[in-house]
């Protein structure tokens, strides 16, 4: 009988339609295979929106590539496809194309540039599980795509990040990166999450959601749990580990959670039109989302008024609500010039970061959450 990490490898590629899904540690573990195996190294460029997670950006930088950043879409905080020809070099290596928030990215246009000059497309797919582009699964686009199971997406299985992909020849790379190089977790670790899953189901409820928020991120930073993100994985020679298969009870997690893949996606749409309703009815100005855009949304962004006003806000009355992106790479923990970001470089995503909080959709979210989540965005007001 296969082992638990390659079942959930196997039902994950089946239910994408993937020919094969490799597990790793984290997320940006498997973009950090997925880049590898393409060849990307010294002297390379990696284009990227320039609004994402920091973490997407560490694996380019680990390989010594520089990320190049596209500004965005302000309706989908999406990569703008007019932006990417220009940036577009001789050492262009590839392209990045993140779904934000679950709204998938103009694929069409995306391939066509990418065709042109003969660049591949990885798909970041992190916050777009199940989202569709003209009724195709995001994630099958690109020469491969990476996704991420942390905390606060999809669905967690304790951290945790796969590659996909079709292609024959990239997979044999990605096999071999994973069965030669990456290591294993540790049987602590493994224990550590396996407790974290535990208690994080016990006690987090949109009502203790602020709260244990900065709990958690104070304990990783201490080293008193096993996190998404800590001080110490901003930079590879710090973490000689950070090559790293999925554990064992990673695997275990994911092949539970796809089993309930279907009805997590199904609450997940039907909140979406709860907010849309409310917002609708509260005059609220929402952005214009193409109809062939069918996303599953892992956070409802909203602009206001008052970001930092809505949070503290959100903080006192024990409302969940989230702050992706808090800059134009979220949670950089040093200067964005040292990610070879620029202020100024992405207006678009510098506003988004200025303007975006987001509501909540996990599966504890009930309508009265969302009421509750409307109505403190509604007092702070949208954002003009």
């Amino acid at each position: 009988m296969a082992d638990s990490v390659t079942r959930f490898e196997t039902a994950f590629a089946d239910w994408l339609g993937a020919g094969r899904a490799f597990a790793f540690w984290k997320g940006r573990v498997a973009m950090y295979a997925l880049l590898k195996a393409l060849g990307v190294g010294e002297g390379d460029e990696v284009l990227l929106p320039g609004y994402t997670c920091v973490v997407a950006v560490n694996p380019t930088k680990f390989l010594g590539a520089t990320p190049v950043y596209v500004d965005i879409e302000p309706a989908t905080c999406n990569i703008d496809p007019a932006g990417i020809e220009a940036k577009i070099s001789p050492r262009t290596k590839t392209i990045v194309a993140q779904h934000t928030y679950g709204y998938p990215a103009e694929m069409d246009a995306i391939l066509a540039i990418a065709e042109r000059h003969g660049l591949p497309v990885i798909e970041d797919a992190c916050l777009a599980i199940g989202s569709a582009y003209k009724g195709r699964r995001c994630g099958t686009f690109g020469r491969a795509a990476f996704w991420s199971f942390q905390w606060n997406k999809t669905f967690t299985t304790g951290i945790g990040g796969l590659v996909t992909t079709s292609d024959s020849d990239l997979s044999e790379r990605i096999a071999r990166l994973q069965a030669e190089e990456a290591c294993r977790p540790g049987l602590k670790e493994n224990l550590m999450l396996s407790l974290q899953r535990g208690v994080r189901k016990a006690v987090l409820f949109p009502k203790t959601f602020m709260l244990l928020q900065s709990m958690f991120r104070w304990m990783v930073d201490h080293g008193l749990a096993v996190g998404s993100s800590g001080t110490h994985e901003y930079r590879q020679t710090e973490d000689p580990d950070f090559f790293k298969r999925m554990g064992p009870s990673q695997g275990r997690a994911g092949v539970r959670e796809m089993r309930r893949l279907e009805a997590n996606l199904a609450h997940r749409r039907r909140m979406a039109d709860l907010y849309a309703s409310l917002l609708d009815d509260a005059g609220w100005p929402r952005p214009r989302i193409p109809e062939h855009l069918d996303p599953v949304l892992v956070r409802y962004p909203v602009r206001v008024a008052d970001k930092a006003g809505a949070l503290a806000l959100a903080a006192r009355r024990r409302v969940e609500l989230g702050d992706w992106f808090d800059q134009p790479l979220h949670q950089a923990l040093a200067a964005l010039e040292q990610y070879d970001y620029q202020k100024g470089t992405c207006p678009n995503a510098e506003q988004a970061a200025r303007d975006v909080v987001n509501l909540p959709m996990h599966r504890r979210v009930r309508e009265r959450h969302a009421r509750q989540a409307v109505d403190l965005v509604c007092e702070i007001g949208p954002a003009r």
